[in-house]
């Protein structure tokens, strides 16, 4: 009998675990925080529960992906600068290779609206990484 009382909860358990897809938000698909590179970096960028558009028009559960180097998301509705350290892929570019100097530096996903207006703190993911040449 508590064999049968183990074996329902883990059937309940692994069905609870498989329902659940993957969170919301954005990600490094190839970064992990605290990993070693080169200066010249690979980025592949993946966001969950949003689709991916080139900038120009606001359309609800769209946007695209911008890098912040060495700094943190931007707050719900700011627009995200254009310059060397907030990097815009307005094209609905899901990868790119960014130079970084040696040491180490953050860097920050974020999500926007087709007028680069952030999706704010939920919708960003910072991690850092340690330039090694």
């Amino acid at each position: 009998m508590k064999l049968m009382r183990n074996l329902t909860a883990v059937f309940l358990l692994t069905l609870i675990v498989s329902s659940c897809g993957p969170q919301d938000g954005v990600y490094f698909v190839n970064l992990t925080d605290g990993q070693e590179v080169s200066s010249s970096v690979l980025v592949e960028m993946g966001v969950n529960g949003m689709e991916i558009e080139p900038a120009g028009e606001v359309s609800k559960g769209v946007g695209h992906h911008h890098i912040i180097i060495d700094g943190g998301f931007l707050p719900t509705g700011e627009t995200i600068p254009a310059d060397k350290t907030h990097i815009h892929y307005g094209k609905g570019q899901t990868e790119a290779t960014i130079e970084l100097t040696p040491g180490e530096h953050t860097l920050t996903l974020q999500f926007a609206n087709g007028l680069h207006q952030s999706y704010g703190e939920q919708w960003s993911k910072t991690i850092t990484v340690n330039v090694i040449d």
